[in-house]
């Protein structure tokens, strides 16, 4: 059920919030971010919604249309172009670029009817200075920034807004994997010398929506890597 919201804030705060991905840390942080503003906060992960699934998401985003998407779902798949098997590409852009399209086009149906809401895209700094081994999904992430500044301009006379986040290096899940000695290069590309949070991110994009209400098409960049 929803909880009524603060005093103060922008109109956007009616309606529900949908994450993708929701089983991942930096979806988990988000998802306490808005339920602490009042909102009604869903984070459906993979057995719920499978983002890949075009036919699935529709049925989803009818049952279940929000004020905010927040399409969050990535994997990754990293290896030498030359060695990536073609099935682990597919997928890399199956799930962080092309399930990311079939949410926001069936989250769309509601906000065009509504004409109010907001699509935020969780891409990465890999997709403006990606790594080594790194194209597939790098190439996904860029795809991010594309869409989105696309439909900022599409959607922008339906009072729509479209938004892309990069949140940097996060200890998540999905980075346990990086070695110690990657992790210290990473960070020491950092002008301040740490990572970003995901709780960090949460309140960056809580606030974008909550109180930015004229903000669409930008991207944003938000720890200290400089380059």
């Amino acid at each position: 059920m929803s909880r009524s919201a603060p005093s103060g804030q922008a109109s956007a705060v009616s309606g529900k919030v949908v994450i993708t991905g929701g089983e991942g840390g930096l979806a988990r942080a988000i998802h306490a971010a808005f339920v602490d503003a009042g909102l009604d906060v869903m984070a459906p992960g993979r057995a719920e919604l499978d983002v890949t699934d075009e036919a699935g998401a529709k049925d989803y985003f009818r049952r279940h249309s929000p004020e905010l998407l927040v399409c969050n779902a990535g994997i990754t798949r990293d290896a030498p172009l030359a060695k990536l098997r073609e099935a682990d590409w597919d997928q890399v852009l199956a799930v962080n670029l092309r399930g990311a399209a079939n949410c926001a086009a069936a989250a769309l149906k509601g906000m065009l009817r509504s004409r109010s809401g907001h699509i935020v895209f969780i891409s990465s700094y890999s997709a403006i200075h990606p790594p080594a081994g790194q194209a597939a999904y790098a190439a996904a992430k860029a795809g991010l920034i594309g869409l989105g500044k696309s439909l900022a301009k599409e959607l922008g006379s339906a009072g729509i807004r479209v938004n892309v986040i990069l949140p940097g290096f996060l200890e998540t899940r999905m980075t346990e994997a990086v070695s110690p000695e990657r992790r210290d290069q990473v960070k020491s590309e950092h002008a301040l010398g740490r990572f970003n949070t995901p709780e960090a991110v949460a309140a960056f994009l809580r606030t974008l929506h909550l109180h930015l209400p004229h903000t669409s098409g930008q991207v944003f960049q938000l720890d200290s890597r400089v380059g």
